[in-house]
């Protein structure tokens, strides 16, 4: 049951007639795991642990330098040096005192991750490589726990949601089959990015997250990108593959 002060804190939601009180017990009761707490990943963990999602587990090994804070808002000056997973965990906490904030300073894989993944209600990859791209996916699959993915290089971003519990939609694999995955190395360290793309990015996939736990509205189909230099946005409808070396087998008779 919410007190005054957490009707208070989430009334702006609550008077919405597609989340209302039930939709924020909901969320107060849920937990979502955040794999990557950098670009995409500080603007999703910020507005889901203040839209009061009740527990949130964020992982992340590498620490927080000066060229992070060009985007990363969850990281502050101060946080040089520390485990981004452990910043965040800091940020999110200052934001919201109530939401319980798991940080994971390591990389999650393997069996770990896929007991953390089946302990979440939703999982968002924040990360930015394709080996953690599909360890998240393939964990995701095999635990039926909704994905949202999203990525950002450059001036170009992309949005997609893969939720197993649904047989006719597609999973990261599906998009982008493991044999396709020569830009390993394709990263913001690399090639650069525009600040505010990661925000909007990681902004949507809180969208998403909010929408699924909640259960307000319907989840994102297909694979939508933005072009930052043009303020377009596409959206692409990409079917299942029925011989997805991941997915194909989950559904198999």
């Amino acid at each position: 049951m919410m007190d005054d002060q957490a009707l208070l804190r989430y009334s702006r939601q609550i008077m919405l007639p597609e989340v209302d009180i039930e939709g924020q017990e909901r969320l107060l009761s849920a937990h979502a795991v955040i794999i990557g707490a950098g670009g995409l990943g500080s603007p999703a963990a910020l507005y889901l642990a203040a839209a009061g999602v009740g527990r949130i587990t964020i992982a992340d090994a590498d620490q927080v330098e000066l060229s992070n804070l060009q985007r990363q808002i969850a990281h502050q000056h101060a946080s040089i040096g520390l485990n981004k997973a452990h910043s965040a965990q800091t940020s999110m906490q200052a934001l919201n005192p109530h939401c319980q904030v798991v940080a994971l300073d390591q990389h999650v894989a393997g069996e770990p991750l896929e007991r953390l993944v089946a302990s979440a209600d939703v999982v968002l990859d924040c990360t930015d490589r394709f080996s953690s791209r599909y360890a998240v996916n393939a964990a995701s699959q095999k635990a039926g726990v909704p994905l949202v993915s999203g990525a950002a290089i450059r001036f170009s971003g992309q949005l997609a949601v893969f939720d197993p519990r649904d047989e006719a939609c597609p999973c990261y694999a599906c998009l982008y089959p493991p044999d396709d995955s020569g830009d390993e190395a394709l990263s913001c360290a690399e090639s650069g990015v525009m600040a505010p793309l990661v925000g909007l990015i990681g902004c949507f996939q809180a969208v998403e997250a909010f929408k699924l736990l909640s259960g307000a509205g319907s989840a994102h189909q297909g694979l939508s990108t933005f072009d930052g230099l043009s303020g377009q946005w596409r959206r692409f409808q990409v079917p299942r593959d029925p011989a997805c070396p991941v997915c194909a087998q989950r559904l198999a008779p």
